[in-house]
C-alpha cells in the first residue's frame, strides 16, 4: 500500500497534526507513507490558457504550460502513483485555503480518465480521505469539504471518508480536542480497510448519513437548471452532479433521492460528456463568422484603459 498525505496548513498546526494521526495508522498497518506540506513548494496559479482542454477535445495530451516552472508536475506525478491520498486542509473563510486550491485547480492538465484513455498513465483505482479544519462550526465551513470534494473527480479519487474538525481557533488546539484525534485515527483505519477490500466491494466508510448526497456525501444540494444538452433535474448535487428530488424522510425532514437517470452526469463516473460540451463551445468560437465578430469588437475593449495601482 502506498499512501500520501497532503496538507496546506501551518507547520505544527491542526491540519498537519490530524494528518499525521491518520497517516500513522496507515504506516502501522504496513503502508509505505510520505507526507508533503504545500507551503514548502512553489505552486503557480492556473493561467486559464486552456491548452490542456484544447488538447482533450482533439484527443491529444498537451502538458500544462507551467510544467517546468514550478513543483506541481513532480508532486502530481507522485500523487498519481499512490493507492490512497489523505488531504488535510485549513478553512479560513467558508472554503478550502487558497494554497490547496491553487494546487488542486491545476489538476485539469492531469485529467486522469483522459490520460488513461490515451495510455499516458496506467489504470489505477485510487481512494482518498478528506479532512477540513476551521475555527467555527459548519456554518463557517459550509463549502470546505464540498470545495475539496469538487477537486477529486479530475484525478479520479474515490472519497471513502471525510471529517470536519470544528472550533479549532489556534495552532495545535486540536490537542485539547481528543475527539477529533480519535476521528482522524478512524479515518486512517478506514483508508487501510478500503485498501484491503476488493475494488468492486469498496464503499463509503465515513459517518452514516453524512451529508445530503448519498453518492458523494456533499452537503450542498441545489435547484436543478437545464444543462447544455437539455437534461434537467429538479435538484442536483453541487459537487458530483447527481440529480434527483427532495422527498420526506419520514422523520419530519427531507432527503435527497437519486432519480432513475440521476447518475447520467455524475462527475465521478466520467467527464466525457463535459469534454463534448467544451468541444462544442470551442467549435462555435472558432467558426469564421464568430472569429470576425470577436476580432472587430475586441479592439474596442483593448482600447478601454483605467488607472491601476
Amino acid at each position: 500500500m502506498k499512501v500520501m498525505g497532503i496538507t496546506a496548513g501551518r507547520k505544527g498546526g491542526n491540519s498537519e497534526i490530524l494528518l499525521k494521526e491518520a497517516l500513522s495508522v496507515c504506516r502501522e498497518n504496513g503502508a509505505e507513507v510520505l507526507m508533503i506540506n504545500l507551503t514548502d513548494y512553489k505552486i503557480l496559479h492556473c493561467t486559464g490558457c486552456e491548452a490542456c482542454t484544447s488538447g482533450f477535445t482533439k484527443g491529444v495530451r498537451v502538458p500544462c504550460v507551467l510544467k517546468d516552472k514550478d513543483d506541481k508536475d513532480r508532486l502530481t506525478i507522485k500523487m498519481l502513483e499512490m493507492d490512497a491520498v489523505i488531504f488535510s486542509v485549513p478553512t479560513y473563510d467558508l472554503m478550502p485555503c487558497s494554497a490547496y486550491l491553487a494546487f488542486a485547480q491545476r489538476n485539469l492538465a492531469y485529467e486522469v480518465s483522459f490520460l488513461q484513455h490515451v495510455g499516458a498513465i496506467e489504470k489505477k483505482d485510487r481512494i482518498a480521505g478528506i479532512i477540513s479544519v476551521g475555527g467555527s462550526t459548519r456554518s463557517w465551513q459550509s463549502m470546505a469539504l464540498e470545495g475539496m470534494g469538487a477537486t477529486m473527480f479530475t484525478t479520479s479519487f474515490r472519497v471513502i471518508d471525510m471529517m470536519l474538525a470544528k472550533r479549532l481557533n489556534r495552532p495545535a488546539q486540536v490537542l485539547l480536542r481528543p475527539e477529533f484525534l480519535r476521528r482522524a485515527h478512524r479515518l486512517g483505519e478506514n483508508i487501510v480497510k478500503a485498501l484491503n477490500t476488493p475494488i468492486e466491494d469498496r464503499k463509503w466508510l465515513g459517518d452514516e448519513d453524512f451529508g445530503w448526497c448519498p453518492v458523494c456525501h456533499s452537503n450542498a444540494i441545489i435547484k436543478g437548471e437545464e444543462r447544455w444538452d437539455g437534461l434537467r433535474y429538479d435538484y442536483e448535487c453541487q459537487v458530483c452532479g447527481s440529480g434527483g428530488t427532495l422527498e420526506p424522510d419520514g422523520k419530519g425532514g427531507y432527503k435527497f433521492v437519486i432519480a432513475e437517470n440521476g447518475l447520467e452526469r455524475n462527475r465521478f463516473l466520467g467527464n466525457e460528456e463535459h469534454l463534448t460540451e467544451i468541444g462544442a463551445g470551442m467549435a462555435f468560437f472558432y467558426e469564421p463568422e464568430n472569429q470576425k465578430i470577436v476580432r472587430e469588437q475586441l479592439e474596442k475593449y483593448k482600447a478601454i484603459q483605467f488607472p491601476a495601482l
